[in-house]
């Protein structure tokens, strides 16, 4: 094959993008046709897919197929396309059931399969013949394709190297690099796309790596493709490994693939991947700092329509190749626009703007067929600038790099999906704000922590004047602690039924621990009843009594004789109460989806365990401190449990501190003797600083009135949301006590996939009910299960989509709880005026009237003028 053939078709006069359209509104559309090829093995078995389901479907339609052999299987993607201009054109692509890596083990067969092809869509009328990736290759960039079947041919490659060099002209900007003092290494010079590349990038001012395989041939050989002006801004390596230390930005386009390994690339690299295959054969590592973009890509804008537009089509991440064939036919141009090794620039800028012009553009990026953003550009952007010191570093980009890389990647992708990615660098009261002044209105409250909001000023005071005293924190094992024993009275105190002891540590789950603990060494039992749906931690024992198997099916085995009983149900509990150790039961359940108890339950459950001699643990870890309008929930049903479970705001949302509290008898008979008065301790429990915090927290609480405050506002809450949410039949429920409370969702999807398929199968043509009848048991089972899943996420996705919509439009903070998906927990600060309730509410009330669709024909309102 010659590497420097031209064709007449090349010397066409180029013709500028306009503002208008150019084409004949009365001429009939231009037809195309798109010879593709897959791009990995996997794509290979699609494409076998689509040809076996076809030939199914013809079938059972009685159509009969064309004699012969094919070796190419219709894709029905693109049978018509309209551009935001009006132009339309039609078209047809067919795939070559081969890979790239088998078309080029087999030339001269591949070219005349090509070839064969070419000619029968050009018998189906097509006027203008694209060509994908290896299809042109092996008809030397489509100079021999265009003379063997005498139709206007292109191989799409200008349209390829005019969007990556957009690509990576789009990061370089984001990176604010500029061109003069970066350099960018090429890969696969001085292929057709490449050299073009190379030579757009040299116009740019930008200094090259030209990594290629050269073989015997002298440099000057392969540097007769540049301007001699250029010579000296570009160097020849043979493997990426030898390019410049400093280099970190590539635009590979190989016709082998697999020549780059992300893991010895710098970190900050940025790979533009044209090849095909692939020269970066798979995502890199999460903490590689690499991005890998996937090159000579574009989409198209909302105008763009494939077919009638009555079903979105794939418009998003198309190949640079298939875009210039259809923006050429959109343009009734059909001409063989890119054809050879050699694209002169102009055709690459014209084709840019044609594109362009048709609604195509190079920008957004993607990695893997994922979207790329803007921060993900940017966090690499250290690699590439000195970094910025004082107040012009910034903290809310540091922030969630640091966080996406060291703590929780999948979380911050999470975060980063549904628009919760933020950091905020101020909190007081009900109020966060982030770096830039933006003011969020907090109804999570550190799930529960937060009970006097953020930073409330006298638990800060006390806290300041502890350090200023130069107070001792942690001498609870030298020494009789002064705070902390403090603490301990004034909770048995306060709490119900007056327990005589207290073991501090810190964290809920630490304290349902140490409960958990007690009841077995006191009783000398080992049975643990729970209730289900229950949520009581994830450390192992605490997970042992949790009652939901999403969160402890991982970690099994856990704590043997446990057993489950329904929450509420009396009979259940007295079941299995006798010979337990404890039951361990929530006031309400918040995890849960905040549930509350039958009336009397919490009362019956307590004599229960009470004749039965087990010990009724209340964890209250979530419902105390006011949150439910009493100090304690217990106060609610004159409840005296024989161990009390405290956390999250016993500090004020300032230091982690969490209490268990218990009856001297328990106790004593756990740990009353000299032998196990330590069997059980904490190296952090009981510290006077936290303490302190704790000692403010409850003069608070006291001298606010909270819980009375809260038992006030909730029903306001709970009243105007019930009166604003009415109409709208997607809310289930709207329940709650105190300043706890739910919304839950009617997230019921069911049925929704079944009647898609069954839709499909009915409207579609031939007897396609007939084939499904045919499957498989099993894959029938594993497709209904499918099914229900997609359903049951469908919900989920609701609620999450109402909680980010609530966040980014009306700047208000929730989320779902952690056992049901489909409830979003309300539990702001307890300091929350009610101003911020009916703030809460219209922000609620608005989500919901943009969900009108899911609302019911009650929520219908005609439309304003």
């Amino acid at each position: 094959m010659s590497d420097t053939a031209t064709t007449p078709a090349q010397s066409t006069p180029i013709r500028p993008a306009s503002s208008g359209s150019e084409t004949d509104s009365s001429a009939p559309p231009v037809r195309f046709g798109f010879l593709a090829h897959p791009v990995s093995s996997g794509h290979r078995n699609q494409v076998r897919a689509f040809d076996l389901f076809g030939r199914l479907l013809d079938e059972h339609r009685g159509i009969e197929r064309e004699a012969g052999v094919r070796h190419s299987v219709p894709v029905p993607l693109f049978t018509s396309v309209t551009s935001p201009t009006g132009a339309r054109c039609t078209g047809e692509v067919r795939y070559l059931p081969y890979t790239a890596e088998q078309l080029l083990r087999r030339p001269t067969t591949a070219r005349e399969m090509v070839a064969a092809e070419s000619a029968r869509l050009r018998d189906g009328g097509a006027r203008l013949i694209g060509l994908g990736g290896a299809t042109s290759i092996v008809g030397d960039r489509g100079v021999w394709t265009q003379h063997r079947v005498g139709t206007a041919v292109t191989s799409g490659n200008s349209l390829t190297v005019y969007a990556a060099h957009q690509e990576l002209l789009h990061v370089v900007r984001l990176l604010e690099l500029k061109p003069e003092s970066t350099r960018v290494a090429v890969v696969g010079y001085p292929g057709s796309i490449g050299l073009a590349v190379a030579r757009l990038l040299l116009a740019d001012g930008f200094e090259l790596d030209l990594v290629c395989r050269r073989g015997n041939r002298a440099p000057s050989a392969l540097l007769k493709h540049l301007a001699a002006e250029d010579h000296g801004r570009v160097r020849l390596v043979d493997e990426v490994a030898q390019c410049a230390a400093e280099t970190r930005l590539f635009v590979t386009a190989s016709s082998v693939g697999g020549l780059v390994d992300t893991d010895r690339l710098p970190p900050g690299s940025v790979v533009v991947d044209v090849a095909l295959p692939r020269d970066v054969t798979g995502p890199p590592r999460a903490t590689s700092d690499v991005l890998v973009i996937d090159g000579g890509l574009v989409s198209g804008s909302e105008g763009v329509v494939l077919g009638d537009g009555g079903l979105p089509g794939p418009t998003q991440q198309l190949n640079g190749c298939l875009a210039e064939t259809v923006v050429l036919a959109l343009e009734g141009r059909t001409e063989s626009f890119s054809l050879g090794r050699e694209l002169p620039l102009e055709r690459v800028r014209a084709i840019g703007a044609l594109a362009a012009r048709h609604g195509f553009s190079p920008v957004p990026l993607a990695s893997f067929g994922r979207p790329v953003t803007d921060e993900q550009v940017l966090r690499l952007a250290r690699y590439h600038r000195p970094a910025r010191t004082g107040a012009d570093a910034g903290i809310t980009e540091p922030t969630k790099r640091r966080f996406r890389e060291r703590i929780n990647p999948p979380m911050a992708r999470l975060f980063g999906a549904h628009g919760l990615d933020r950091v905020f660098t101020a909190g007081q009261g009900c109020t966060l704000t982030t770096e830039d002044g933006t003011a969020y209105l907090d109804f999570v409250a550190g799930y529960g922590c937060l009970n006097l909001g953020h930073n409330h000023p006298a638990v800060s005071e006390r806290l300041r004047t502890f350090l200023d005293r130069g107070s001792p924190t942690f001498v609870q094992y030298v020494s009789m602690p002064e705070q902390a024993a403090e603490l301990a009275e004034r909770l048995s105190e306060a709490a119900p039924g007056r327990p005589e002891r207290v073991f501090f540590s810190n964290s809920g789950t630490e304290a349902v621990e140490a409960a958990l603990k007690v009841a077995r060494a006191a009783t000398g039992r080992t049975r643990l009843v729970y209730a289900a749906n229950s949520y009581h931690g994830k450390t192992l024992g605490a997970l042992s009594v949790t009652g939901r198997a999403q969160h402890r099916r991982p970690f099994g085995p856990l704590l043997p004789d446990t057993a489950e009983v329904p929450y509420g149900d009396l009979d259940a509990l007295a079941a299995v109460i006798d010979g337990a150790a404890a039951f361990i039961v929530e006031p309400v359940q918040g995890e849960g989806g905040v549930v509350l108890p039958p009336a009397g339950y919490l009362k019956a459950a307590r004599e229960l365990c009470r004749r039965a001699g087990a010990a009724f643990v209340l964890d209250e870890i979530q419902t105390g401190l006011g949150r439910t309008g009493r100090l304690f929930a217990a106060e609610h049903d004159d409840l005296d449990p024989d161990v009390l479970c405290l956390a999250k705001s016993l500090s004020g949302g300032l230091v982690p501190i969490a209490a268990t509290l218990c009856s001297a008898d328990l106790w004593d008979a756990a740990y009353g003797s000299t032998n196990r008065a330590l069997l059980h301790s904490s190296t952090f429990g009981g510290g006077n600083f936290a303490a302190t915090a704790g000692l403010a927290t409850l003069d608070v609480l006291t001298t606010e009135r909270l819980p009375e405050h809260a038992q006030k506002v909730g029903e306001h809450l709970r009243g105007s949301l019930r009166k604003a949410l009415d109409p709208y039949g997607f809310i289930k429920d709207v329940r709650g006590i105190g300043l706890m409370t739910a919304i839950e969702f009617d997230g019921d999807f069911s049925g929704a996939v079944s009647s898609l398929t069954e839709e499909l199968l009915t409207r579609l043509p031939g007897d396609l009910h007939a084939l499904t009848d045919w499957l498989p048991d099993d894959l029938r089972t594993a497709l209904t299960r499918a099914g229900e899943a997609v359903e049951s996420t469908l919900g989920d996705l609701m609620c999450l989509r109402f909680v980010g919509s609530l966040a980014r439009d009306h700047r208000i903070l929730t989320f779902v709880t952690a056992n049901r998906t489909q409830v979003m927990r309300i539990q702001p600060p307890l300091v929350l005026s009610l101003a911020e309730a009916d703030q809460f509410v219209a922000g609620v009330e608005a989500v919901c009237a943009d969900l009108a669709l899911h609302a019911g024909l009650d929520a219908w309102r005609p439309p304003t003028a």
